[in-house]
């Protein structure tokens, strides 16, 4: 495709950091009269090592989880070491090799995009693949062919989804509880975004419409606005009065059987047959998740490994103690993985 896409760098970078924290800004042609109204203008959080001006670094993409910002892993507080911060410090330490980490901004008014080009949100997987990372190469010292993707929840799913649609871009990819297996993932949230509509009353226009007004995610709220938004990026239709078909019946939440089909092309779990030979030409393949995750993803990742074997795609599977929720601090073994995977200075 092509872009006018246009990066402005700061004038000055962020502080408490060994190398430096970036807070760019992007004008995207890919997001420019996107369906939803949200911006094309969008910052974007890039981590520099300290030794970027004098040495290229390899690319990592970190992607946010749903209803999340790259911000994130780059946002300071005094009770908290962000991501990059603490990666910053490995780097200082030698413990982990130089990486430039860029966390993009995919946000949209219903929590997310799941790095997709829809109708019915937007071309945010063009603009990543297309803009992004033609415009860091352009801006900044990196290593030709060394770019890697990773992301927790959402952002996991997307960095499986890349990988496998991206052939030779990305050697390296790494998923923290990804969304996988939709119907152990999806399955008892359409059950209670249907509870949640019927008890309000309200059709799912009318909470649309009230969130925008006050965002609300309590009780079946999380719920409701996560089906809603999964299906503007897996079943769009601009026909419809939402700009997209959902996967159930509201009335009985009975699955409609031809738009969950729709979805299912996007599940890891089925999509890897096809793209497996994107898969296999991968340096790394890191899939990691929770034996507590709250999502039931530890038995689709469980899945996705078997069928990746039966495959014959190398791969690392880990599982851990932890849930979905406040596991960060997985990146502090992710994030060295993959720089030293990507390094072709190591």
């Amino acid at each position: 495709m092509t872009s006018r896409a246009h990066l402005e760098r700061p004038h000055r970078s962020r502080l408490g950091f060994e190398g430096r924290a970036e807070l760019c800004v992007v004008e995207s042609d890919a997001l420019r009269g996107n369906p939803l109204g949200d911006p094309h203008l969008r910052e974007l959080p890039v981590y520099l090592p300290p030794s970027h001006d004098e040495h290229p670094a390899p690319v990592i993409l970190v992607l946010s989880g749903f209803t999340g910002r790259g911000h994130k892993y780059l946002e300071p507080h005094p009770w908290n070491t962000s991501v990059a911060e603490r990666f910053d410090r490995m780097v200082a330490r030698g413990e982990a090799r130089p990486a430039i980490l860029v966390m993009p901004d995919c946000f949209t008014k219903l929590g997310g995009s799941q790095f997709v080009d829809s109708s019915a949100t937007g071309a945010y997987e063009s603009h990543v693949v297309h803009e992004l990372l033609p415009l860091v190469e352009e801006h900044f010292n990196t290593q030709p062919g060394a770019v890697g993707v990773c992301g927790k929840s959402s952002g996991g799913f997307g960095a499986l989804r890349l990988a496998m649609r991206h052939p030779g871009l990305f050697r390296a990819a790494a998923s923290l509880s990804g969304d996988c297996d939709f119907e152990l993932c999806f399955g008892h949230e359409m059950l209670a975004a249907a509870r949640g509509l019927a008890r309000s009353g309200r059709t799912p226009a009318e909470f649309l419409a009230a969130f925008a007004e006050k965002p609300d995610l309590s009780g079946d709220g999380h719920a409701i606005l996560n089906v809603l938004a999964m299906a503007a990026c897996y079943s769009p239709n601009p026909d419809s009065e939402l700009g997209f078909d959902l996967p159930m019946d509201l009335e009985y939440a009975e699955r409609d059987e031809a738009v969950w089909e729709r979805w299912r092309a996007f599940d890891p779990l089925e999509a890897c047959a096809q793209h497996a030979d994107a898969l296999r030409a991968l340096d790394l393949l890191y899939l990691e998740c929770g034996l507590a995750d709250e999502f039931n993803l530890q038995w689709g990742l469980r899945r996705l490994a078997r069928r990746l074997r039966e495959l014959e795609v190398p791969h690392e599977h880990v599982e851990h103690a932890g849930g979905h929720r406040g596991i960060d601090d997985r990146y502090d073994l992710v994030l060295p993985k993959l720089a030293a995977v990507l390094d072709t200075r190591a």
